[in-house]
């Protein structure tokens, strides 16, 4: 499973990049500027064609190459400053913006059509407060199941198992695990009936929960139980990835922000302040590196785990890496699409011009950063598998 897993990841996040190149691609040929070459993969090349005609244009090279983690399009002048017939760089502020953030745009709709097929099918409730729309949208939740005991728990000692379904407590009905929760800890202490269904059997149980002194992460019962929740549309399917969508992208932006914000302040708040506060910093830091998964993380462990959870989940993160890329790429980072289009309009309102010497500075100095960035995040997902 773990070779499937990256298999489909690899092919998902080639499509995804592919796409997003493609739409750079389509938006600059539509305004005039010529598509030299459009790439699947990155260098070195497997294979190449150049069509007399093609959808992007008159001899275009279209390529496959050996690296398969992404893709590319080259375009005519690509820098600001170059001038020309064709070229990139002899379009208009408001053609160069159309064309930068094309990428943006396809992995954002990208994303809404997925979350659209999902909510036909069962979209999975993935916030508490994950818009539904109330005209047509259903939503659907799984028993209560039991997914790991606590060994030596109240739980455990009287045989309950993974996989079983709580069903009620002391006959009052479970139908979230909220409600396992709040039952468990208002009996804290005390005996109670237990009826569960496994294998569609009803089975009763009886058992002294843990006291509000002893109970742990595992709490009052010594189960940790699972429950998922699916929204389910019709006609309104389309509108649900479009809400949908905005809401993650809104999600995102935060979390983006935060992990900029807990990074930079955990990394120098290691030097200052008191040793309750430097430890303080260094776990914002740990929390962040946590939190990044890079190429080995994401085709390593998420598609894998995801893969045994069914196509579902698999399209599901297929869409939500999606819009991860559309909002990476629209952040001002030099080397990714916003910063190219922030660095050309900084230099617009400053009136000076940018020359192809100070673009290629900018850029290179991101792409640096980035893939210095990169190879720390690949370490840290490289010792996550082995730790």
């Amino acid at each position: 499973m773990v070779v499937l897993g990256v298999v489909i990841g690899l092919l998902v996040l080639v499509f995804l990049v592919a796409i997003h190149e493609l739409g750079h691609a389509v938006v600059a040929k539509r305004n005039g500027v010529e598509v030299e070459e459009y790439g699947i993969g990155f260098p070195p090349r497997a294979k190449k064609w150049q069509p007399k005609q093609s959808f992007l244009g008159k001899n275009v090279v279209f390529s496959l190459n050996w690296l398969p983690l992404g893709g590319f399009v080259k375009l005519k002048g690509e820098y600001d400053s170059a001038r020309g017939k064709g070229a990139y760089g002899a379009t208009g502020y408001w053609v160069k913006t159309k064309i930068l953030l094309a990428g943006v745009l396809v992995n954002w709709l990208a994303a809404v059509v997925l979350f659209a097929v999902l909510a036909v099918f069962g979209l999975p409730k993935i916030l508490p407060n994950q818009v539904m729309l109330p005209f047509d949208n259903t939503s659907v939740r799984t028993p209560v199941k039991i997914v790991r005991l606590t060994e030596g728990s109240p739980a455990a000692q009287v045989g309950l198992q993974v996989d079983d379904e709580i069903v009620a407590i002391n006959e009052k009905p479970i139908d979230t695990s909220a409600q396992l929760s709040e039952v468990t800890q208002q009996s804290s202490g005390q005996t109670v009936n237990i009826e569960v269904k496994r294998n569609k059997q009803p089975l009763h149980f009886r058992t002294t929960l843990l006291s509000r002194d002893q109970a742990k992460n595992g709490g009052y019962l010594g189960v940790v139980p699972h429950q998922s929740e699916t929204i389910h549309a019709t006609w309104s399917a389309p509108l649900v990835g479009v809400a949908t969508t905005v809401q993650l992208t809104h999600e995102t932006l935060k979390g983006v922000g935060s992990m900029i914000a807990q990074g930079i302040g955990g990394f120098f708040g290691q030097f200052v302040g008191s040793p309750e506060q430097k430890q303080a910093a260094k776990a914002d830091l740990a929390k962040v590196g946590n939190n990044v998964a890079g190429p080995v993380g994401i085709l390593g462990v998420l598609f894998p785990s995801v893969v045994n959870s069914g196509l579902t989940q698999v399209l599901l993160l297929a869409a939500i890496i999606s819009l991860t890329l559309a909002v990476m790429n629209i952040l001002p980072i030099p080397a990714l699409d916003g910063g190219r289009w922030f660095t050309m309009t900084i230099f617009r309102l400053l009136k000076k011009p940018l020359t192809k010497d100070r673009e290629e500075t900018i850029q290179a100095t991101g792409f640096l950063i980035l893939m210095a960035l990169t190879i720390v995040v690949t370490w840290n997902d490289i010792a996550k598998l082995f730790s």
